[in-house]
């Protein structure tokens, strides 16, 4: 059981029986009540977003979890399959559970899948990983004064800001989390 001082983002709680991940948390301290804390929950399931209220003594379960390797095979239109490196089984995930990590993923890429009563529902990417661009608009000479930047393709097809120096053919590292560029390979 967590109490509200152990509920970070990124835990997992059970809430009635399903599985949730703390995607924000604001601490609040009242006069002279006692602290409240206000969290955004995303079901691992559903890809429903719940807000909860955690006052003073409340306590959180959490979720029994189990994470295993697995690498990502390809995506059609509604789901991404990956194969499991231990027993080599397949299995698939909806787009939806994905949310915005569809946008990073690479055939052959290494994820850490999180497993709930057996069942996978959800990945956790790698937090930093190369891309190449595969398309690139010419930077504009002149206009460099100050932190500028332009919107480039990669290969997955998501669109990242980047430096005007960064040109198609390059290779570039992005942290997954925040969809940001990070630095030229």
């Amino acid at each position: 059981m967590f109490n509200i001082n152990q509920l970070k983002v990124g835990k997992v709680i059970e809430e009635n029986n399903e599985p949730y991940i703390i995607t924000e948390t604001n601490h609040h301290k009242m006069a002279r009540g006692g602290a409240v804390l206000k969290t955004k929950l995303k079901n691992l399931i559903t890809g429903n977003v719940l807000d909860k209220t955690f006052q003073g003594n409340d306590k959180a379960k959490e979720a029994e979890t189990e994470r295993k390797k697995a690498d990502y095979l390809y995506k059609d239109e509604n789901e991404a399959y990956f194969m499991n490196n231990e027993t080599f089984e397949q299995f698939s995930l909806s787009l939806d559970q994905l949310g915005e990590q569809v946008k990073y993923l690479k055939e052959g890429t290494e994820v850490t899948v999180l497993y709930f009563q057996s069942q996978a529902v959800s990945i956790e990417l790698p937090i930093k990983m190369d891309f190449k661009v595969i398309s690139s608009p010419p930077g504009v000479k002149g206009n460099s004064a100050g932190n500028v930047n332009k919107t480039v393709e990669i290969e997955t097809g998501a669109n990242i800001g980047v430096p005007l120096f960064i040109n198609e053919g390059d290779i570039i590292k992005i942290n997954t989390e925040t969809g940001e560029y990070v630095e030229r390979a």
